[in-house]
């Protein structure tokens, strides 16, 4: 297996270039994650490592091979595309040894090859199977199957599971990590849901128009994060953000309690404006008569989640546990501890440390 590291990395379109400058290094082992909104790159920079689009400028190596040039079977590289691709006429056995056969491996080391990725993907009891008469899940392990029997140094997952059901995603995430574990090979996966990113990465890569925000292990990106962009996508639901003005060392926020007054904030300079962060499940709520009105409460059996506007026009996300009697239409107080507000430049909306 071989780490993957990207070094000024550019790609363009004519005279469009969307891919900025990219520096990344994957270490060997490592399940690194690229996530961000749609059209942000993060598919591009996957197809650049494959070697299915052309790197216009800088430089791609996978352990110690320049690979920037070479073709794409030349890469020791396995794609995962989000649709399956399975020949129909084929089952599942044929399916996953196709491309041994067509490299002319011997048929019993394409068995040997073919059996063992079956058992690690409990594909057993269906290699005789053709893949209409396999569910959505099980056809992609099929394609991960294929995958697995080329021995590649670099797996590629595209969206692997974005055409498949609620529960069915949850279980093939639980899957890929699992796999991950068990043969250790360095996986780079894209995907659009940071819930996939934080609950399979070990590195977290968070694009947007076609630049890195920032780098980091899921939880250090969700505590920490370098701008406003990176706080918002972390985490489901997302952030709150709340306008505040901060002055002689506090930040009053108009849109709470009557200007709610955060005290003892060491902030590089006073401004007029600064945007307050505060996560769900910091912001606490007590019914009172207050301008902040609950629009809607979903409940998730022991969690809720209450959609409030306040005064101002803000919207906020609560996340409450336990049966609160707590209705929509009712007003209620809203607050958090001064300890869990993060602050946010108002222009350049970076972080203020």
């Amino acid at each position: 297996m071989s780490g993957v590291t990207l070094k000024n990395a550019i790609k363009r379109y004519g005279d469009v270039e969307v891919i900025h400058g990219v520096d990344l290094e994957i270490e060997n082992g490592e399940f690194c994650v690229f996530v961000g909104p749609s059209g942000c790159g993060k598919s591009t920079l996957l197809r650049m490592i494959a070697g299915l689009e052309d790197t216009s400028e800088g430089q791609i190596k996978i352990g110690t091979r320049d690979v920037t040039r070479a073709d794409p079977a030349d890469r020791s590289v396995a794609m995962v595309f989000q649709t399956y691709a399975l020949y129909p006429h084929m089952n599942v056995e044929e399916n996953m040894g196709f491309g041994l056969k067509m490299n002319g491996v011997a048929k019993a080391t394409i068995r040997e090859k073919v059996q063992k990725a079956a058992d690690i993907l409990q594909l057993g009891p269906y290699l005789k199977r053709k893949p209409k008469a396999l569910s959505g899940g099980q056809r992609q392990r099929v394609a991960i199957g294929r995958a697995i029997v080329r021995g590649p140094e670099v797996f590629l997952f595209d969206e692997p599971l974005s055409n498949l059901d609620a529960e069915l995603r949850v279980d093939m995430r639980v899957e890929i990590a699992r796999l991950h574990k068990e043969i250790g090979a360095t996986m780079i996966y894209v995907t659009h849901d940071q819930v996939e990113a934080m609950t399979l990465a070990d590195k977290i890569v968070v694009l947007r128009a076609g630049k890195i925000e920032q780098i980091g292990n899921p939880m250090a990106l969700y505590q920490d994060p370098d701008n406003k962009f990176v706080a918002g996508f972390i985490g489901s639901p997302s952030m709150n953000f709340l306008q505040g003005t901060v002055q002689d060392g506090k930040v009053s926020i108009p849109a709470l309690n009557d200007k709610k007054i955060i005290t003892d904030v060491t902030l590089p300079r006073d401004s007029d404006q600064v945007i307050v962060g505060v996560r769900p499940n910091h912001l606490k709520i007590t019914r009172a008569q207050s301008p902040i009105k609950v629009d809607i409460r979903e409940r998730l059996g022991g969690i809720a989640y209450d959609y409030l506007t306040t005064a101002t026009g803000e919207r906020l996300v609560v996340e409450t546990r336990g049966d609160d009697p707590i209705q929509s239409g009712s007003t209620v107080m809203v607050d958090f501890s001064d300890s869990d507000a993060l602050f946010f430049d108002a222009t350049t909306e970076n972080r203020l440390r």
